[in-house]
């Protein structure tokens, strides 16, 4: 905290208070193609700068804005209370100054504190200010706890669409449609008398040759139909509005600005298009872009409350909030939500942020489950009943599960990294919506034939979780079972024919499912990757436990299985081995652990099966660890280039800070004196070079290092001097101090121009010879944007950012430049 308490105790010798920005909280910076330098709106004392000052290439004109400076003694608040107008304000593709913005909320917090004794409107206000941080993640849970259960509702009836219409009741899907019918339904057609399936409607009959060519094609016309909405509604009005979101999202929360993200267009498009993407029978699932649609929500209602609106290091604690609530509403697990928020998306979670997550989280599930979209009692997707404990000696094969889950993972991130890497360098993504088209065309006329990838993705996983019992009538369960009491215990049997016929028909809905998921996340709809993950391990846990029951049926009296299946009672559930291949699967892609234990306990319903989770996850992550550094987000984050330094890896290499810095030894470093340079000399300079930021020292001979200034606040000053300032000449003095020149101005000597207000006089410094390690650790922890070095006083040099990015890069043996917003 040393740096905050140098920050509010710098003052002018006027007793003015001078802003000096240091980053304490987590900040990650950026190179703007346009306008980078100079285009921003100005803040207050101007010190609030969101660009780098190394290797901008570009440089913009000034806006026109009001230039506030505050006369001595006075803060960045005003008389009434009410901000600067502008302060707190970034550009696209910057990165906020996360310790200017906690700054100057505690600035605002001490001012209305004061405040409260003077009238009642003063104490009511403080009690606003108090409790609006409740209120508005209250109404995040509320909003997002609609929105979902909307989406749920839309996608269930446009899914079934593809499959046929309820005559008496349209807006009914297929499973409301048969309610009130008293006919038994299979789960694989779910039809009744009350669903008319397409071929019923044109006339037809409902089975034969002709009902199934009428039925393949309605299939596959609604799901063109729906993916070319959805990529056309992305592409016209929201082109953010596509993929998971959630690479962005921690992007995001870790201080980068990306403007119209969380937008309101966003959030209608993304809302919408999932819709239409998982009705389209894409390899895709809409639980993670939930958490890009939550937090849309947040960011929009943030600005009801200016202390979060106008703050954007406050307002990353809304959407932090909101992330929990979006994982919460997908899967009805708002334990697992907050957890989720905590260990995968957020960069900074204090302890106020965690309570409001959980509080955002439990409000977003209440209202899921007052909608009940699902149609039942319970608020998860896929809840099962397992009555049988597992045997300990399973936790052979539940481990075997964490190892395949981590091999299926990284072959899945490698294949679509390829792909992904392929779409941006060739002509393909110049044609999104063809893509798009093309895909979904070939995942339709593939997924039909067979019953298991025809389904929805959803429908499928609850079928896998399932326990087959004396209702059940798929395939999975066909087993020579002689039902004699139906309140009896499941006895172990052999396998019926059609079993195994179900089972070769997973493995190649398994082999359809990875390939269709590895060229569908990346295309320009909205698309998640939690449903289809699940889906896969859920497949390979299902055949595994099948075997395992087989075994046990076969084998009784082998030790392992003499205690518990000696009796020929049910002690093998497949279900729980598919529930558990999906939490390995899921936790390869992702490399979650702790929040994703939760998330599928909570989702299943199966509490009593943490220790099979729990080995199966982290077998599933050393694994993929094993096989490839990142997750998918992450992974993700590295290919698109975005400003990420990832507080959980190790700086390992060693190195010194002489090693990085800019410019190398011996070479000239473009700095500003404190009061020998002319207005002639400062514009000279910013016309010669690109820095966007330059060090301010006693002399060019010392090379003292004084302070700090952004090459925006002074383009900013020196344009406000102009309007303002008579007789403002290119002789003019440029002083960065308080002190006033030893020698009195002769007649005729343009006075000279006092720019101290802009300069930042305690910024960051290290010395030559501190380890990179401790450089990397400092720009993690302190959210850092740039560091000065020094030796013995006199300044050396500087590091960005950028330039730690670029250095783990180069060391990494990876692409250097590949450091930049694409």
């Amino acid at each position: 905290m040393w740096g905050m308490v140098r920050r509010e105790l710098a003052r002018s010798s006027g007793g003015e208070y001078v802003l000096v920005h240091q980053q304490e909280q987590h900040g990650v910076r950026q190179v703007h193609e346009d306008n980078s330098a100079n285009g921003n709106q100005h803040r207050g004392f101007s010190m609030s700068s969101d660009d780098d000052m190394i290797d901008i290439t570009t440089t913009g004109t000034v806006t026109e804005r009001s230039i506030h400076y505050d006369d001595p003694g006075t803060s960045h608040f005003a008389a009434d209370g009410d901000e600067i107008p502008g302060i707190g304000q970034y550009e696209d593709f910057h990165t906020i100054d996360w310790q200017r913005d906690i700054a100057r909320d505690r600035m605002r917090h001490r001012y209305i504190v004061k405040r409260r004794q003077n009238s009642l409107f003063d104490l009511v206000k403080g009690a606003h200010d108090a409790w609006s941080g409740w209120v508005c993640v209250l109404l995040v849970g509320l909003t997002t706890g609609v929105v979902a259960g909307v989406i749920d509702i839309g996608a269930s009836w446009m899914s079934d669409l593809k499959y046929g219409i309820c005559p008496s009741r349209f807006w009914f899907n297929r499973e409301q449609c048969c309610w009130s019918s008293n006919e038994t339904t299979s789960f694989e057609t779910g039809n009744c008398s009350d669903w008319l399936t397409w071929s019923e409607v044109l006339g037809q009959s409902r089975t034969g040759a002709g009902a199934y060519i009428i039925s393949y094609l309605m299939y596959i016309a609604w799901a063109l139909l729906f993916a070319s909405l959805a990529a056309s509604l992305v592409r016209m009005f929201a082109p953010y509005a596509c993929g998971s979101g959630i690479p962005e999202i921690k992007t995001i929360l870790s201080g980068f600005i990306i403007r119209g993200y969380l937008g309101k267009w966003t959030l209608i498009i993304k809302s919408v298009g999932i819709m239409l993407s998982v009705s389209a029978g894409l390899s895709l699932g809409k639980e993670g872009p939930m958490v890009h649609i939550a937090c849309c929500i947040g960011n929009i209602l943030s600005y009801l409350f200016p202390k979060y609106g106008r703050n954007e290091a406050k307002k990353r604690e809304i959407l932090s909030a909101a992330a929990a609530a979006g994982v919460s509403v997908a899967f009805g697990a708002p334990i697992g939500g907050v957890l989720f928020s905590l260990e995968e998306v957020s960069y900074y979670f204090p302890l106020k942020t965690l309570w409001r997550s959980f509080f955002c989280a439990l409000v977003a599930a209440f209202v899921l489950h007052s909608i009940n979209p699902f149609g039942n009692e319970h608020s998860v997707l896929f809840f099962v009943e397992y009555n049988n404990p597992w045997i300990f000696f399973e936790l052979v094969p539940f481990v075997g599960l964490g190892i395949i889950g981590g091999v299926i993972a990284a072959i899945f991130i490698r294949a679509n990294l390829y792909w992904c890497k392929y779409r941006k360098t060739s002509k393909l993504g110049q044609y999104p919506v063809t893509e798009v088209l093309i895909v979904t065309a070939v995942t339709a006329v593939l997924a039909y034939p067979n019953p298991y990838t025809r389904m929805s993705t959803s429908e499928l996983i609850y079928l896998l979780f399932r326990k087959c019992g004396v209702t059940n009538t798929d395939d999975l369960c066909d087993y020579n079972r002689n039902f004699t009491d139906v309140k009896s215990a499941v006895d172990l049997a052999s396998a019926g024919p059609k079993v195994y016929r179900a089972m070769w028909l997973l493995v190649l809905a398994l082999i359809f499912k990875l390939l269709a998921t590895v060229f569908t996340f990346g295309i320009k709809v909205p698309c998640g990757l939690f449903i289809p993950s699940l889906c896969l391990g859920a497949i390979v846990g299902r055949i595994v436990g099948i075997g395992m029951e087989q075994l046990a049926f076969n084998y009784p009296h082998i030790w392992v299985f003499s205690g518990e299946c000696s009796t020929m009672k049910d002690c093998i559930t497949p279900g729980l081995y598919a529930m558990v291949g999906a939490a390995a699967v899921l936790g390869g892609v992702t490399r979650m652990t702790v929040s994703l234990v939760v998330v599928m306990f909570e989702l299943t319903g199966g509490v009593r099966y943490i220790v099979p989770l729990m080995a199966a996850a982290m077998a599933s992550k050393w694994v993929g660890d094993a096989l490839g550094s990142h997750g998918v987000y992450d992974a993700h984050i590295n290919l698109n280039g975005y400003p990420f330094l990832d507080s959980k890896e190790e700086f390992a290499h060693t190195s010194l800070a002489a090693d990085v810095m800019q410019p190398k030894r011996n070479e000239t470093l473009s700095v500003l004196t404190q009061d020998s340079m002319t207005v002639e000399d400062v514009e000279t300079l910013m016309k010669e070079t690109e820095h966007n930021g330059f060090p301010v020292v006693v002399s060019r001979e010392s090379q003292y290092l004084v302070g700090f200034v952004l090459r925006r606040d002074l383009n900013l000053a020196l344009a406000q001097a102009r309007r303002a300032v008579e007789g403002l000449r290119p002789s003019s003095l440029v002083l960065f101090t308080s002190n006033s020149p030893q020698q009195p101005p002769q007649p005729g000597t343009p006075a000279p121009l006092l720019l101290k207000n802009i300069l930042d006089m305690a910024p960051i410094t290290i010395t030559d010879q501190t380890p990179m390690e401790t450089v990397v650790d400092m720009f993690r922890k302190l959210g850092l944007r740039q560091t000065l070095v020094t030796h013995n006083g006199r300044l050396l040099g500087v590091i960005t950012k950028k330039d730690v990015l670029r250095y783990v890069k180069q060391l990494d043996n990876e692409d250097p430049n590949s450091v930049l917003f694409n």
